[in-house]
């Protein structure tokens, strides 16, 4: 599945991901290939990212919007 991060500054990150946890308004979220359509909007928290090699991501935000659909996440983030 496809990520993108973007922030109001740059692009934080953009590429092939197996897994994205977000700090969601209402709770913790966990993204997986295949999920089901989402909007939903972030709080202050850290996003963490597993990329196709297995290695590892942290982005700390202090809120935002994600968008997630056909495999697409789109974060826009503070």
């Amino acid at each position: 599945m496809y990520l993108e991060i973007i922030s109001p500054d740059k692009k934080l990150y953009s590429g092939e991901v197996k897994s994205v946890s977000l700090p969601g308004s209402e709770g913790s979220l966990g993204i997986l290939n295949n999920h089901a359509p989402l909007i939903s909007s972030l709080k202050n928290g850290v996003i963490k990212v597993i990329d196709n090699q297995q290695a590892s991501h942290t982005f700390t935000i202090k809120g935002g919007v994600a968008e997630v659909l056909k495999n697409k996440i789109i974060i826009l983030a503070e």
